[in-house]
């Protein structure tokens, strides 16, 4: 969490001056220094979901209830670290980006910005001039709003994924007021993810070249994160089934850092950081699993959340060659389930 210099990280709790109807959040000491591997960035994109406003908050908060949803005002800044694990890490999960994107209509307003807005009161002001008149004094700082307008939650620098997720809950149900947020929290306490990668002695090395492969079997290519719930689940639930160790005993297996700076020698002969293939691939979630036929050339890849049929399914519908008889993987799925029923094997897709 970044402070009104650009590039330091802001050490103390300051006191907050909310806005009338304003709830503060749960408040706790922003980190002396960045997390192990952090690095101030420059401008990070947002995603393109965000709601490209004019800036007349009363105008976005009323279209937001119409459509119903309630506005989040994102505070940011560029070189802020936190801002951009909240982007990279929260947002790269399925889940956390299709809450946000069902309940709330997101409004990102630069803390150092010049652009005019029009704030609660109606009168013009600019977009450092708001943030400073809501005390935003780190980044990012989070408002989120009801559909009248007042401030239900405000969450004051970066929460990882199962607190944040709780925060979105919260904040698309309640009033900020009975119960709050750290009454509520308290109740709901959500378990936060491992924060480990969870790679199999069997797998081959991050390191390895996997272009220089022999066997001839395919290649999955598990792209993922540390502080990540699906992940976890992948690997502590959905592949240590017996059918799925079955369908990962025909291929090479690698699990990749989607953020990692280290060298990856990649299918293709090419060699650069895991986060730039992952980027040229255009992978937004974790985890994502990516399928190579035995000459490199990407066939299949999986971006969401699944449960264990259509992991199992994914990787057969790649090892038994079917994507090449079948390009439509639905019709493939429909198929292969009607096969495992006619067998005495009952399928649950949501098991």
């Amino acid at each position: 969490m970044c402070m009104y210099d650009k590039t330091a990280c802001y050490l103390l709790a300051i006191p907050l001056l909310l806005f009338p109807g304003a709830i503060p959040a749960e408040q706790a000491p922003p980190p002396a220094t960045l997390e192990a591997g952090m690095v101030n960035p420059g401008y990070v994109e947002k995603p393109d979901w965000f709601v490209n406003s004019f800036l007349d908050i009363r105008e976005d908060v009323s279209e937001a209830a119409a459509a119903g949803r309630r506005v989040l005002l994102y505070f940011y800044q560029d070189g802020c670290p936190y801002c951009k694990k909240l982007l990279d890490t929260n947002l790269a999960l399925k889940d956390t980006e299709s809450r946000m994107r069902e309940k709330f209509a997101v409004i990102a307003i630069n803390m150092w910005g010049d652009r005019e807005v029009t704030g609660f009161d109606g009168g013009l002001t600019t977009e450092k001039d708001f943030a400073k008149s809501l005390r935003v004094m780190f980044t990012p700082t989070l408002l989120f709003l009801d559909e009248a307008g007042n401030v239900v939650l405000r969450v004051n620098g970066y929460y990882p994924p199962h607190k944040f997720n709780a925060a979105l809950e919260y904040a698309a149900g309640h009033d900020g007021r009975d119960p709050d947020f750290r009454t509520w929290y308290a109740s709901v306490a959500p378990e936060p993810a491992s924060g480990v990668l969870h790679r199999d002695p069997a797998w081959l090395s991050p390191h390895a070249d996997l272009a220089a492969r022999s066997g001839g079997r395919p290649l999955l290519v598990m792209f993922e994160q540390q502080d990540c719930a699906p992940c976890d689940e992948l690997h502590l639930d959905i592949l240590k089934r017996a059918e799925s160790r079955k369908q990962l005993e025909r291929f090479d297996v690698v699990l990749l850092d989607m953020w990692s700076q280290e060298p990856v020698a990649r299918p293709d002969g090419r060699r650069s950081s895991v986060a730039g293939w992952a980027r040229e691939l255009n992978l937004q979630y974790a985890p994502s699993l990516v399928f190579f036929d035995a000459k490199g050339n990407e066939v299949f890849r999986t971006e969401a959340w699944l449960r264990s049929f259509h992991i199992q399914s994914a990787m057969d519908y790649v090892a038994s060659g079917s994507y090449l008889e079948q390009p439509a993987f639905q019709r493939y799925l429909s198929a292969r389930a009607d096969a495992l029923e006619a067998q005495g094997i009952h399928v649950d897709l949501l098991d």
